[in-house]
């Protein structure tokens, strides 16, 4: 199936961030338009990682059987340090 092209999107970069996607293309060895794909793809993976992380948190904190392990265990722990 062949994808469905997309109108061009036109972007204006600081000086700064241009410098970026810049060194970024040229140690990936990519084209500078890559380097852009590449970089929106990895910030949607990390927010999509960090709801991800965010919703299994409050799933625990609201679990008060898990807040009563999760501190019994770092009393645990905290007592295995012992002094420095």
């Amino acid at each position: 199936m062949a994808s469905k092209r997309r109108p061009p999107m036109s972007l204006r970069l600081s000086e700064e961030s241009h410098r970026q996607v810049e060194l970024l293309a040229r140690r990936r060895g990519i084209s500078k338009v890559e380097a852009i794909r590449q970089a929106i793809a990895e910030a949607e993976a990390r927010e999509r990682r960090r709801s991800g992380l965010a919703a299994e948190v409050a799933a625990i904190m609201a679990d008060p059987e898990d807040v009563a392990e999760s501190l019994a265990v770092a009393r645990m722990m905290e007592e295995l340090r012992g002094p420095w």
